[in-house]
């Protein structure tokens, strides 16, 4: 595990979300993870907003990290909406899947704000399909380039970065 100078553990544990565009999930939408210590913020096109396309993102996720996946993502909180009706299968990742209650988005705050700011890039109501794959990803990276006080100054970015350094040199 990557320890920061104040002797926190980073990395692991996650809020999840999806935003969606103009037609309220009939098109495109935008499946956002946050890690809860380095702000890091992850955004994604989905096909659409249903348990398949959510779980395709997390099988190509967990391709991606492979053995490390459940290092990486130790705990993941999503909300009960039905795009996460098999969200629970990450568990045999290795990785803890919970729900918040209904109507409780204050129980993911950090990724509520985040998919606030990222909003700022796809405006609420603007069609997700105007958007390339780029496009997401770069307003992403735009959110997590960005300096942050209770961070110390530093960016998500750069924490996220040493995090995983450290997970995969182990």
């Amino acid at each position: 595990m990557f320890f920061c100078p104040a002797n926190r553990v980073w990395g692991q544990h996650w809020e999840g979300d999806t935003v969606v565009g103009k037609r309220a999930g009939q098109e495109s939408v935008v499946f956002s993870l946050l890690e809860k210590k380095t702000e890091t913020y992850l955004a994604f096109r989905i096909p659409g907003k249903t348990s398949e396309a959510v779980m395709g993102l997390m099988t190509a996720l967990h391709d991606e990290y492979g053995e490390n996946f459940s290092r990486i993502f130790k705990t993941i909180t999503v909300d009960n909406g039905s795009e996460f009706a098999d969200f629970a299968q990450v568990e045999q990742w290795g990785t803890k899947a919970f729900f918040a209650h209904p109507y409780t988005s204050w129980e993911r705050p950090q990724n509520e704000r985040h998919n606030g700011l990222f909003r700022a890039f796809v405006p609420k109501g603007a069609s997700i399909e105007a958007f390339s794959d780029e496009d997401i990803l770069s307003a992403a990276d735009e959110l997590n380039g960005r300096p942050r006080k209770k961070l110390g100054y530093r960016t998500p970015e750069e924490l996220f970065d040493a995090f995983l350094d450290a997970v995969f040199a182990a």
